[in-house]
């Protein structure tokens, strides 16, 4: 790798952001790093930007982690995004390199698996940090293949909004935590119901249980 790669780091918070650069900034493949809070400025800015990889949290206020990466795909077809997210869980994992996704690391990782996973996703492959996938994708049970399989018709937002009521949020706690209003969570939760085919959040806390979403303990 002759060239240093320009980076673009997407998270809402200030420290963290500057806890990846600093991490980043180390390493002698990375050039210029760029940060920015919303994934909205990512969409909106990208063909300006002229970065190799874009580092992204997945849990942001406004349009999220997950609907960014369609954007963006949407945008460009060979942007290299790579998920750096505290959620472990491979329901995320499998959302995200749905939506585009060429590699994902949970930030509970080693410092050094981000700078690794950022040279190979730059160099055309993708990376997913050992341990977030199963190795055998046949021990699933039918059930559990039968509920990720109703989860997956949910639009990126609309999983974003099912994870936080599964988790107990109120949709006013929900809409303050994504900068919606309370009326459009209202909205999803009902469409996000009318969807999964079930009538309250006990059954929706069910299903995200099931799927390994919330812990049990």
């Amino acid at each position: 790798m002759t060239e240093k790669l320009n980076v673009l780091l997407v998270d809402d918070h200030t420290v963290v952001r500057a806890g990846f650069r600093m991490l980043l900034s180390s390493q002698d493949f990375i050039g210029e790093i760029i940060d920015v809070d919303r994934g909205e400025a990512v969409c909106q800015q990208y063909e300006q930007l002229q970065v190799d990889v874009i580092v992204m949290d997945l849990s942001m206020p406004g349009i999220g982690g997950l609907e960014t990466i369609r954007r963006l795909c949407q945008i460009d077809p060979e942007v290299i995004i790579l998920v750096y997210s505290i959620h472990d869980e491979t329901i995320y994992v499998e959302r995200a390199l749905q939506a585009g996704a060429k590699g994902y690391v949970s930030k509970n990782s080693a410092a050094e698996v981000l700078a690794e996973a950022v040279a190979i996703v730059a160099s055309g492959k993708r990376y997913i940090e050992k341990g977030l996938l199963p190795e055998q994708q046949d021990i699933r049970s039918n059930d559990l293949e039968s509920l990720r399989a109703v989860v997956d018709i949910l639009s990126p937002r609309e999983f974003d909004v099912f994870c936080l009521l599964a988790k107990g949020l109120t949709s006013h706690d929900i809409a303050e935590e994504l900068c919606l209003g309370y009326k459009t969570i209202a909205n999803y939760s009902t469409q996000i119901k009318n969807k999964l085919n079930i009538n309250n959040v006990a059954e929706l806390a069910h299903i995200a249980i099931s799927l390994g979403i919330i812990k049990t303990n």
